[in-house]
């Protein structure tokens, strides 16, 4: 709606976040309250620290991976694979990790957000569909996979699924900058 409502009024992109730039400034300290519940659930946590890991690591390379092979099979051109990469963690980090590789800014804006959106929304199905009832499973999911929008899914579902959602959108967000520059040299050859 944003963008069709850009379009119709004639009002550029550099114009708009002029007024954006704040709202994106307030991003970073609502993340950082997410904190809250997960030091509310902080001896959960520890007793399943080993399976949030893993399951926050393999979620982030499946992520990446997925970006790569529909990148490959779109036949898209490296500066819109690198774009895509940071799809799945908070806007400011991955606005950040797209600015230094190269990639389209305000898309992976874009693409961040619909991840997030679709993520909280298709969720229920998800998890209904492939049976994941564990509380510690279902914050890990949408935390790592949705980052903050599926957090409120997550917080909606229990206090366990946000707390351990919480953790995966930090664990998840520095797993990514550190393995978006290795999938980006991997790829040069879009």
């Amino acid at each position: 709606m944003i963008i069709g409502l850009l379009l119709f009024f004639h009002i550029d992109y550099e114009t708009y976040n002029q007024g954006g730039r704040y709202l994106s400034y307030f991003l970073t300290p609502a993340t950082i309250c997410l904190a809250v519940p997960l030091y509310r659930q902080l001896s959960l946590l520890k007793d399943n620290f080993g399976a949030v890991i893993w399951g926050i690591s393999l979620g982030v390379l499946t992520n990446m991976v997925s970006v790569w092979f529909f990148s490959a099979i779109l036949g898209l051109t490296h500066k819109e694979y690198v774009t895509l990469l940071p799809k799945s963690i908070t806007t400011s980090v991955g606005m950040s990790i797209s600015r230094e590789l190269g990639g389209i800014t305000p898309i992976t804006v874009a693409a961040i957000i619909i991840t997030g959106v679709f993520g909280n929304v298709i969720s229920d199905l998800v998890m209904k569909v492939a049976r994941i009832k564990e509380p510690v499973a279902r914050g890990a999911a949408l935390g790592t996979s949705a980052h903050a929008i599926g957090t409120v899914k997550a917080m909606e579902m229990g206090k366990t699924e946000g707390a351990v959602s919480s953790l995966a959108i930090v664990v998840s967000g520095l797993l990514t900058v550190f393995w978006s520059p290795v999938f980006s040299r991997l790829f040069l050859n879009f």
